[in-house]
């Protein structure tokens, strides 16, 4: 095992940084524990259309996102508030 030495104002600043991201981390988990998000995924299967349509539907902004990184999250009641409003455009779906 190899030792390293640091200054502990280094130390300091590590464990502060440390604790900033597990504050925003502990956030953001109550964030999402208040509404349940889905990924592309999900929502491909929920609507049964494929990845380029679901695509399509936020190029066009017919459904909402958030984009993390480079993955594109869905909010459960959008999904649901969009099938319902396809429902009332499509009456014969």
């Amino acid at each position: 095992m190899e030792l390293k030495i640091i200054e502990g104002k280094t130390l300091d600043k590590i464990k502060g940084r440390i604790k900033h991201l597990l504050e925003k981390s502990r956030g953001l988990a109550r964030y999402r524990n208040r509404e349940e998000w889905l990924d592309n995924q999900d929502v491909c299967q929920l609507l049964n259309i494929s990845l380029r349509t679901l695509q399509s539907y936020r190029d066009r902004g017919i459904l909402a996102y958030s984009m993390i990184g480079h993955k594109c999250y869905y909010k459960t009641s959008d999904v649901c508030a969009f099938i319902e409003k396809s429902k009332k455009d499509n009456p014969k779906i």
